[in-house]
């Protein structure tokens, strides 16, 4: 199956959690903040969606637009044309005031981060909990929150998202099991992106085994 069309289907999935959690929202305008792979692509395709809902949509974009290739940048150089605002990090990061925002995704790393983070991403992850912790604003983090270890569900340095909802794609990962991870991962979804039936029934016998 092409990696497009995984992109896609978990777009609609994300799109769908999204606009349940804005369900009751008089003013539900969205932020999302995208890294530099398949999940910064996943927010990319996500802003498409939300956006065609009529739903205001801002985006940050961790590295230059040019660096962005693939089924990320694709996503990316769609939603430029729609006219959705895209921000740099480092311009979003220098703002004196941010607009509004009923819902925040984190859509920087997911499960493929194997670091800390650090610098301009890290001051943006404070930024994301932060904003988190005033009253009617919520986190959805796509895949896995930013900095969690979704193996052994440990945070891989000091910098992790709090997320209120996790939409996890394929199959619950081993390290979601872990009670240490709920603060960070909040109500835990699995979307079905129409991976082969094969690789879920791999990721359950994986979560079975390490729970035994």
């Amino acid at each position: 199956m092409e990696s497009i069309v995984l992109m896609e289907n978990a777009a609609i999935g994300l799109c769908g959690h999204v606009l349940d959690m804005l369900s009751e929202v008089m003013e539900p305008r969205v932020l999302i903040c995208c890294g530099p792979g398949n999940n910064g692509g996943d927010g990319f395709a996500l802003a498409r969606h939300l956006h065609n809902h009529g739903i205001p949509i801002s985006v940050v974009r961790t590295i230059s637009a040019e660096d962005y290739s693939g089924d990320a940048g694709s996503n990316l150089h769609i939603i430029e044309k729609m006219g959705i605002e895209i921000l740099g990090i480092d311009a979003f990061l220098d703002r004196e005031t941010h607009p509004n925002v009923a819902l925040i995704v984190d859509a920087l790393f997911g499960t493929g981060l194997g670091r800390s983070i650090e610098g301009q991403t890290g001051k943006l992850v404070q930024w994301i909990n932060a904003a988190g912790t005033r009253s009617g604003v919520q986190i959805l983090a796509v895949d896995s929150p930013s900095g969690l270890d979704a193996q052994n569900g440990k945070p891989i340095g000091s910098c992790i998202v709090h997320a209120d909802r996790t939409v996890t794609f394929a199959g619950l990962k081993p390290g979601m099991a872990r009670m240490e991870a709920i603060e960070f991962l909040g109500e835990v979804h699995v979307v079905s992106i129409g991976a082969p039936i094969e690789l879920m029934e791999e990721l359950g016998r994986r979560i079975e085994s390490r729970e035994a």
